[in-house]
């Protein structure tokens, strides 16, 4: 009894562990939603150059593509990730991580607050597991100073 009791117990303690690992496994192998040829994402505003305040507003803009909340399957549609920063785009094949800001409910806007100095903004559409589409929709990467 005591052996099961001890077991129940280490069960328990790696559970979540277990589901984790689960949960990171879950999507390898997943099919990529796919995205329209001419799908594009950009950045609105601020535009590639400008200064802005440390508190400011980017606007994404999305052509031939519609938004989605994350979770919600629908061909052609997915929802914006923003790369703060990021000298490299995350992998094309998993969900996207911690480290890219998601806007899983449809957003197109968001206020951001930064250092003073020179930083780079880029946009990349998940699906709605947050993984990115085939063809990849990226922006080009703008660069921004914060006075």
């Amino acid at each position: 009894m005591k052996k099961m009791a001890t077991l129940s117990l280490l069960a328990l303690a790696l559970s979540p562990v277990l589901l984790n690992s689960a949960h990171v496994n879950a999507h390898d192998g997943m099919p990529q939603s796919v995205a329209p040829e001419n799908a594009n994402v950009y950045i609105i505003s601020p535009a590639d150059g400008a200064t802005v305040q440390s508190t400011f507003t980017v606007e994404f803009g999305l052509k031939d593509m519609g938004v989605a909340p994350a979770g919600i399957e629908k061909k052609h549609t997915g929802h914006h990730h923003l790369l703060i920063d990021k000298a490299s785009l995350p992998a094309f094949d998993k969900p996207m991580g911690g480290d890219v800001k998601h806007f899983g409910g449809g957003q197109t806007q968001t206020t951001l607050t930064l250092p003073k100095g020179t930083h780079t903004l880029q946009l990349i559409m998940g699906d709605h597991h947050h993984i990115p589409h085939k063809p990849v929709v990226v922006s080009k990467k703008i660069t921004i100073t914060v006075k």
